[in-house]
């Protein structure tokens, strides 16, 4: 546990790791103390082989377990507390599995909009900010496709209001500037600008205590608005991503641009969105093209 902890500290001192990146790191190596009782010498094999049959984990999530192993051991062999990587000579091969991203229609996104036009009067003081703050933040992540990881993180000395444009922290300690288009998204984020300057703290977004907003507290608030749109009770946060990116391409957006808007280390990343605008218009085009209904 020492070790794992130390890893860990470690890992926040010197990569960007978002709080749910760290979490899932522990509860791996939890998992795999558990497994393995010779840290030192261990059968990595007999391991990846437990994880898929008698575990049936998917490929996918094997594959991000092998990962922070690796990380773990090249730790483990700086501080000279393991002599040898068991992972030297290793090569594993997975099914190469594609998903397409999950997202919104345009109708849900806008019945999510919708709820964030109310008269705010009829709310008392304390519930008022707490709704200018939700409202800012679900404009952000559909008008921006930002990760809630990158919004939680947002403080006012990010935002240039004189251009409507934010820096955006993102993965890997790079930065980029988002530009917000909508009218509409910005002066609700002026809102709650503006009223955050009055009050004590550096961060954009924060909860009831005044401390700065996590992960977990922007998805709960994404499922309270959820179940008011009553929109789909699966969708998280990250539909709205997925949404935005996939919009973008199919309006005529370049995939170059859509990458760097995204924060993609890669354009391979960005390009199973197209995978999805692909598929829509295969639909549209089954369902309403002319052709398909005349027989002859």
């Amino acid at each position: 546990m020492e070790n794992i902890l130390a890893f860990l500290g470690h890992l926040q001192a010197t990569k960007n790791l978002s709080e749910k990146t760290i979490k899932a790191y522990y509860f791996d190596l939890i998992k795999y103390y558990d497994f393995e009782k010779d840290i030192i010498s261990p059968n990595i094999c007999a391991y990846i082989t437990y994880l898929h049959n008698e575990q049936g984990l998917k490929d996918s999530t094997i594959r991000r377990k092998i990962v922070t192993l690796k990380n773990y051991y090249e730790y483990l062999c700086a501080k000279n507390i393991v002599l040898k990587n068991p992972f030297d000579g290793l090569k594993f091969r997975f099914k190469q599995e594609q998903r397409l991203p999950k997202t919104l229609s345009i109708i849900e996104v806008g019945r999510l909009i919708k709820c964030l036009d109310i008269d705010i009067e009829t709310l008392s003081v304390a519930k008022q900010q707490l709704f200018i703050r939700d409202r800012a933040l679900l404009e952000l992540l559909i008008s921006t496709g930002i990760r809630i990881g990158e919004a939680a993180i947002i403080s006012i000395g990010d935002i240039i209001v004189n251009e409507r444009t934010i820096l955006i922290h993102g993965k890997g300690r790079k930065q980029r500037l988002i530009y917000i288009s909508s009218p509409i998204t910005w002066s609700r984020i002026y809102e709650l600008i503006k009223i955050r300057k009055k009050q004590k703290g550096e961060f954009l977004f924060i909860n009831k205590y005044g401390q700065p907003i996590s992960i977990y507290g922007i998805e709960n608030i994404y499922r309270k608005y959820v179940v008011k749109a009553n929109i789909n009770a699966k969708s998280t946060p990250h539909y709205l991503r997925h949404t935005f990116a996939t919009n973008l391409l199919a309006n005529g957006a370049d995939l170059r641009s859509v990458q760097e808007i995204l924060g993609h280390a890669s354009v391979s990343t960005t390009q199973i969105y197209t995978e999805v605008t692909t598929n829509r218009k295969k639909q549209v085009l089954r369902k309403y093209n002319l052709r398909n209904k005349i027989n002859i």
